[in-house]
């Protein structure tokens, strides 16, 4: 573990879904998030929590365009007034129901990343900060 402030994976998705393309079904699939064991006691009291945000690294992700077309409308704009995958810095941030803590596992629901994605951090989601 290093305590800079460069991204390091704090543990990866597994999924169903392999390939990085944009599937409806994602936003109600159940996934899970490994921890890898040198960060197993930032986990305590995160169970406390029904939604939490996740903050992952595109890593299949190549290049980007700074004007793109809006999945959800179609409308031309420019990248950061879009949820695409492919952006400067290649990260991304869902939030997700917790449905369970299992030891390193963690069960959520809702994750948009495919099977492998590294896991940059966890944030505990809060209506008040959120």
């Amino acid at each position: 573990m290093n305590n800079t402030c460069y991204p390091e994976p704090v543990g990866y998705v597994k999924s169903t879904f392999k390939e990085p393309v944009f599937d409806e079904k994602m936003y109600s699939s159940i996934s899970f998030i490994e921890i890898y064991p040198d960060f197993a006691e930032a986990l305590d009291g995160v169970d406390e929590f029904t939604k939490i945000q996740i903050l992952f690294q595109f890593d299949k992700s190549q290049g980007y365009k700074l004007k793109q077309k809006r999945r959800t409308d179609g409308k031309l704009v420019g990248l950061f007034a879009t949820r695409s995958p492919h952006r400067p810095n290649g990260i991304g941030i869902t939030t997700v129901n917790l449905l369970s803590v299992d030891g390193l596992t963690l069960e959520v629901e809702g994750l948009d990343a495919i099977d492998g994605t590294p896991v940059l951090d966890i944030k505990p989601y809060t209506s008040k900060f959120d």
